[in-house]
Parts: structure tokens; sequence; C-alpha cells
């Protein structure tokens, strides 16, 4: 049985008595500071639309579906699941602790002294209870239930970022293709010149160097095509790797996929920065990242403290004779006076770790307006540029044909076709790559928004999760 000092007991019941207080800063949401108003010019133009329904906004299906497949079999879903549990069974390990713990044992012998066996069993329980006089322990569940809430804005953005990458991916799919197909049309035509060309000079209507240039350009053409086609299997593995399907299905499902580059329906851009900032996951995760550091500086203060917990034990024990019992209760305090700097240290260190999430979440708020910005501008500029360059493409295009009209009737010489041929596939790459750009750079416009994330949506467990 515990024995403990008349001045101690008396101390631990008068703390008891009192009630519970917690030291530390009340923590205060973080307000994020931005500008009143985008620098870059909204790209509404009177047609906006739902952002959360975004992907299925989209004139192919497909990007819908693929999306949906990679978020059904994600590794990187599954790991930020999986730190949402572990943060969460971190939080109730934490509660646990401010609750009565209640342990049970018993044993069976048999011994023998001086000639005589004896069975010998006991049985006991025994209790404690730690007094949270200072809210050592309601600040570090704070803490834990912030780092929950932390790790599940970690999955949505986990979700908007895999999103925003598989339709992006597709989307330069799709752009790869288009430019293939140029290309290859290119490859035709340069067949065609090498052909008539050929013909002339066997014809000596023009000279041997002309044969040179024509199989160069069909030869370079071939180069070119056979690079681009590498370049679009490429991508498809890209989107294997994405959705996890099985290559030869997935590609039965482009095969299929609507001929030209998707095209999205506006989304709508709240004109004050600040309502945008609410909208990413990854600045809520940072917040609430500072929430924890907050929490955790009340925690260490409050260890400079003196702590009182309260036990308790009863064992009964008996032999062939009389069972004996055996019990303890009363309250233990514990008093920090020297532990060289430990405690303050932790102060300290907790101030630091504090400091340094609030700095993180002012970069974080200064990252995504950059985002927005940016992505304002590329898609701005995308748009005004496109119209140019369809002009372009069309008005090169119907030079080179002129040109080649020429040629044939003898009054341009080749090398003037071959420039006219490399003008117009440059101004043709230049439009499809432009179209191709303004879809990437809604998708970038789409997650820099926060892609139609909302503060207190919910994780989604991932389908299967094996356990060894």
């Amino acid at each position: 049985m515990r024995i403990f000092g008349t001045a101690s007991l008396s101390v631990a019941i008068a703390l008891s008595s009192v009630a519970c207080t917690t030291v530390g800063p009340d923590y205060r949401p973080a307000q994020p500071v931005a500008a009143a108003a985008w620098a870059a010019p909204l790209p509404h133009g009177g047609k906006t639309s739902e952002i959360a329904d975004w992907w299925g906004q989209f004139d192919d299906p497909l990007v819908g579906r693929l999306v949906t497949m990679a978020e059904a079999d994600s590794p990187s879903l599954a790991q930020a699941w999986a730190s949402i549990e572990k943060a969460r069974a971190t939080l109730a390990s934490v509660r646990s602790g401010r609750t009565p713990s209640l342990t049970a044992s018993a044993s069976a012998s048999r011994e023998r002294a001086s000639g005589l066996v004896d069975n010998v069993r006991s049985a006991g329980f025994d209790s404690s209870w730690e007094i949270d006089l200072f809210g050592k322990l309601r600040r570090n569940e704070e803490a834990a239930a912030a780092r929950v809430e932390a790790r599940t804005g970690d999955w949505n953005d986990a979700r908007v970022s895999l999103a925003a990458e598989v339709a992006d991916t597709y989307v330069q799919w799709k752009g790869c293709e288009l430019l293939a197909e140029a290309y290859a049309q290119e490859l035709v035509s340069n067949a065609q010149t090498q052909t008539t060309t050929l013909a002339a000079v066997r014809a000596g209507l023009t000279a041997p160097a002309d044969a040179a240039l024509a199989r160069a350009s069909l030869a370079s053409a071939r180069s070119t095509l056979i690079d681009q086609r590498a370049q679009c299997d490429l991508l498809v593995k890209a989107l294997v790797y994405l959705t996890g399907a099985e290559e030869g299905a997935l590609r039965a499902q482009l095969s299929s996929a609507p001929h030209g580059l998707p095209q999205p329906r506006q989304a709508a851009v709240a004109s004050v920065p600040a309502d945008v900032l609410r909208q990413r996951p990854d600045l809520a995760s940072l917040e609430r990242e500072l929430a924890a550091a907050s929490a955790e500086i009340g925690a260490a203060k409050a260890a400079l403290y003196p702590s009182l917990s309260l036990s308790g034990s009863i064992g009964v024990s008996a032999t062939s004779g009389s069972p004996t019992s055996v019990w303890s209760f009363g309250p233990s305090l514990s008093l920090p006076i020297l532990d060289g700097g430990e405690r303050r240290a932790a102060v300290t260190s907790a101030e630091a770790a504090y400091r340094s999430a609030y700095a993180a979440y002012q970069l974080g708020v200064r990252q995504i307006v950059r985002d927005v910005e940016e992505a304002l501008v590329r898609l701005d500029s995308a748009a005004n540029r496109l119209q140019q360059a369809a002009i372009a493409d069309s008005q090169y295009r119907e030079y080179f044909l002129a040109t080649q009209s020429n040629w044939r009737a003898g009054n341009v010489s080749l090398l003037t076709l071959e420039e006219a041929r490399r003008s117009a596939l440059s101004a043709e790459i230049q439009r499809i790559t432009l179209q191709r750009n303004r879809v990437q750079y809604w998708i970038a416009l789409y997650k820099a928004v926060g892609g139609g994330w909302q503060p207190g949506d919910a994780a989604q467990a991932p389908a299967t999760t094996p356990i060894p």
C-alpha cells in the first residue's frame, strides 16, 4: 500500500478540488491576406458553370470516365487515406489518456516448499487516471483532431491533383494525335512531290538536285511522324499509369473517343481572391497544421506545471489456506523542479514549430494567388493568340496550295515549294498546339481554384486495402 505524506496529500486534494484550467494560446483561425480583386482578366464571358461537376461538362465523356477510373484505383489516394486513418488512430489514443484506465491480471501456479505442495491463485485490478489540471491532455487532443482534418485536406488535394493530371494527360494525347495526323498528311504530300520530281528529273525537265531535295524532305517528314507517334504512345503509357487500366482495354476506349480536342465549359472564378483561397484543400490543410502547432504550445506549457493522477489497485491471492486481499488508492503529485531546462526547451521548440507552420501558411496563400493569376494570364493569352493562329494557318495553307500549283506549272522552284510547305505546316502545328494549351490552361485554372472542393468535404476510403 502506497503511503503519501500529509503535505503532499493536502496539496493534491486542493489541486483536484479547483476547476481545471487550460494554459497556452487559444487558437483563432488564420485569415488569408490577399488583394481585393484579381489583376489578370477573368475568363467568364457571360458563360460560367458549377465547378464541382466540371469533369462531366466536357463534350468528351471519356474525360470523366478516365478520372473515375483513376480515383477508383489510385495508390496516391490510398496512401492519403492511410494517413487519415493513422491520424484518427492517434486522436483515439490521445483521447484515451483523458479517461481512467483499468487493467486486470490473474495467475495460477503450483508450488512446493518443505515437502508441501500448494496451489497458489491470485487476481487483481489496477486503475489510474491523470487529472488534466492545466489542459495538457486537452491541448494534445486539439492538436490530434486538427491533424485529422489536415490529412483529410491532403486527401482532397490529392484527388483534385489526380483528376487534373489525368485530364491534362488525356488532352496532351488528343493534341498529340492531331499533330500526328497533320504530319501524316504532310508525309503524303511529300511523297506525291517526290514522285512528281523524280519523273521530271528522268524526263530531263528539272535538275537532279531537285530529286535529292525531294528525297530529303520525304525522309525528314517520315522521321518527324515516327517521333510524334512515339510521343503519343508515351502519353498512353502515362494514362495506363494514372488509371491502372490494362493497356489494351484503355487503347480500345481511346480509339472510340470523339475526334478533336475535348472542350470544357467555362468554369466560374470568384472575383474576390479570398473566396478562392477558401476553396483550396491544400490551404485548409496548412491552416489545420497551424491550429495543431498552436495547441502543442499549450501542451508544452502545461508540462511546466504540476501533474496529478489518481491510482488504485485491488489484489486477492489464495493458497491452500485462507485467501488474503490487499488494496491501495490515492493521489500522486508530480512537481517539476529540476530538469536541466528540458521543459522550457520543449516550449521554445513548440513556438518555433508554430512560426514555421505560420510561414508555410503564408507561403501557401501566395502560391495559390500566383497559381490563379498565372492560369488566368495564360488562358487569356491563349484565347487571343488562337484567333491569330487560325488566320495564319488558313493563309499559309492557301499560300502553299497556290505555290504548289505554280510549281506544277513550272513557274517556281522546288525549294520555294518546300519553304511554303514548311510555313504552312508550322502554322498548323502552332494552331493545334494553342488549341491544346488553351484546354490545358482551363484544367490548370480548375485546379488552381480548388477543383470543386468545399470545406467539410469528407474523404472516401479506397475500395480495397489489403492487410497482411
